[in-house]
């Protein structure tokens, strides 16, 4: 009789099975998604519907679409002898692509300079966006493109970009040199600032009594123009009587401040600056470029427009916003009354205001506020004007992001005896700025498209130039269709990629456990 016990033990995992064709993929994705009960469903079918319908309705128009024509009548001319009912006329993004990314004005043989900014900003920006993988002394680059990209959009000596930096290299040099003085001797350089701070204040409010009362004897007070005739005539008189106290009020101010000196640094660095920027940057700037010449041929801001226009104000406008905001929101919250009050009359006037407004006092109105003979560049004028209304939202979304900062992160950096500039930088701010992502992320976003109204003010942006040289041209008359999408999808590319670029940094700077 035999044994037939056989003992047997497997020596190689058994493969795994797949999953179930419903549990994986997209059927998976589906079914959760999509098809999770029976009123989604019944959803995701009407949706399915009406984007079949839409889809199976454009596409002919797509499809049948004109590229190579003169004008609108050939488009029209050539889907005629082909038979075809509908088709888009594309052939006006062809004919007029210059216009539309660089304006009708800015010289043909230059487009080579913003083109290369562009492509400049995209390396340049990349060691600030995504600084965790790519090695800081790249921020060098990051630093230098503003007055490179300045350099080769508008043209000029090169040497004027470069005193611009030199002089802001040194100003954050006395920033320190002041904030690292003895109290002694802070205190008498505070003296000396507040009396100079506090006569070129005083100086200058009344040069805008006067200034007020030249425009409220312009307007006259008839008829519909004695409301604004009282309004600029009683802010001049306002003005006048206090121009004197306000001045002396400062200047007081900024001596008290030589103790701590937050005030008298701050104010010391600014003064630097300006007489930098006001009474050496021409003169030595022109020498410069007569020893060694360095230019480009100048355009004039009023040659500016298309998309080109819009990309310059929303990075610019952005990028000067973001640190304008976060000074106001921390203003908002000092215990000085001064720079607190000052912070929140400018952030409630500001967001009180419509855009629309500030784009045509930069236009019209802000030119009465300069001494005579000035030249005050339009673009300059609208991108103080859309930084200023950006900055006053964005300082909200910032204090919201310091309110919701629990009470103990300000008593830890008490514990370990950091002063507030110190507390401020190395443990409030990370924290806020990251709560506030997805409100800055909005107000910048709406900022970026927002920029198409300086259209109503005469500047040739993309949307300026469908509703002007375009439109009104004979050849392309009444389109509509092709060139308001194209300046959509340009819209959306740049509006898309900074909405997943903020989800993206959220999810990198996700530390906390949930």
């Amino acid at each position: 009789m035999t044994d037939t016990n056989v003992s047997f033990v497997r020596h190689e995992q058994i493969p795994p099975s797949p999953p179930p064709a419903r549990e994986s993929g997209v059927i998976k994705w589906a079914r959760e998604n999509l098809f999770s009960n029976w009123f989604n469903s019944i959803l995701t079918i009407i949706a399915l519907y009406f984007i079949i319908r839409l889809v199976w309705g454009a596409a002919p128009w797509f499809l049948n679409g004109v590229w190579d024509a003169a004008s609108i009548r050939e488009c029209r001319d050539i889907l005629a002898a082909a038979g075809k009912e509908t088709g888009a006329c594309f052939a006006v993004l062809v004919d007029r692509w210059d216009h539309l990314l660089f304006g009708f004005k800015y010289p043909a043989d230059a487009y080579w300079r913003p083109t290369l900014a562009f492509i400049l900003l995209l390396f340049a920006a990349a060691p600030a966006l995504f600084y965790m993988y790519v090695p800081r002394r790249f921020l060098l680059l990051t630093a230098a493109y503003p007055f490179i990209a300045y350099w080769l959009i508008w043209g000029g000596s090169l040497w004027v970009p470069i005193f611009v930096a030199a002089a802001i290299i040194a100003t954050g040099f006395v920033f320190r040199i002041v904030e690292n003085m003895s109290v002694s001797l802070r205190t008498y350089l505070a003296a000396v600032v507040g009396v100079a701070a506090g006569i070129g204040l005083a100086y200058l409010l009344f040069s805008g009594a006067q200034e007020l009362r030249f425009i409220a004897g312009s307007i006259g007070g008839e008829g519909l123009r004695v409301i604004p005739f009282a309004l600029f005539w009683a802010a001049s008189i306002f003005t006048y009587i206090f121009f004197i106290p306000m001045g002396i009020f400062v200047g007081y101010t900024i001596y008290q401040s030589g103790e701590d000196g937050g005030l008298v640094t701050l104010v010391t660095a600014l003064l630097a600056i300006f007489v930098m920027l006001a009474y050496l940057l021409g003169p030595v700037a022109a020498g410069l470029n007569f020893i060694i010449p360095l230019e480009l041929s100048a355009v004039p801001s009023r040659d500016m427009g298309g998309y080109m226009l819009s990309l310059i104000l929303g990075t610019v406008c952005v990028s000067l916003s973001i640190p304008l905001g976060i000074v106001l929101a921390l203003g908002r919250q000092s215990r000085m009354p001064l720079i607190k009050g000052v912070c929140v009359v400018f952030i409630e006037f500001v967001r009180g205001v419509p855009l629309i407004t500030l784009l045509f006092v930069a236009n019209v109105m802000l030119a009465y506020f300069m001494p005579p003979q000035t030249n005050f560049d339009l673009i300059l004028r609208v991108i103080i004007m859309i930084t200023m209304f950006s900055s006053a939202y964005i300082a909200e979304v910032i204090r919201g992001g310091l309110a919701a900062l629990p009470k103990g992160q300000y008593e830890a950096a008490d514990s370990l005896g950091l002063n507030y500039t110190q507390a401020t930088r190395l443990i409030i701010l990370p924290q806020a700025l990251k709560i506030s992502i997805p409100g800055i992320v909005n107000v910048a976003v709406g900022l970026f498209k927002d920029t198409t109204l300086v259209s109503v003010i005469s500047m040739f942006d993309v949307v300026g130039m469908i509703r002007g040289p375009i439109q009104q041209s004979t050849d392309w008359i009444s389109i509509y269709w092709e060139v308001y999408g194209f300046a959509a999808v340009c819209f959306f590319i740049v509006c898309y990629g900074i909405s997943q670029y903020s989800q993206w940094l959220e999810r990198q700077l996700a530390t906390d456990h949930r």
